[in-house]
């Protein structure tokens, strides 16, 4: 879904951004223009981005109980 139509950008984009480390509003205005004109999308973008940080942070913390969790018998 689009989230911000001015600059046509979709929760997808800020999904693979968090991916490539992008981590907040500050860095996704800068870097594609979300809420930087009429400003209708920040909240919408404020929440895609806080669920796709959250969602990273999880799959973090499963590989990181993967990696422990092997045994080199």
């Amino acid at each position: 879904m689009y989230v911000c139509l001015c600059k046509g950008v979709s929760d997808h984009t800020i999904r693979q951004a968090v991916d490539d480390g992008l981590s907040s509003m500050r860095e996704l205005r800068q870097q594609y223009g979300v809420a930087s004109q009429c400003g209708c999308c920040k909240q919408c973008a404020k929440e895609v981005l806080a669920d796709a940080l959250q969602q990273k942070q999880r799959r973090f913390a499963q590989e990181s109980l993967i990696d422990t969790d092997v045994c080199y018998a």
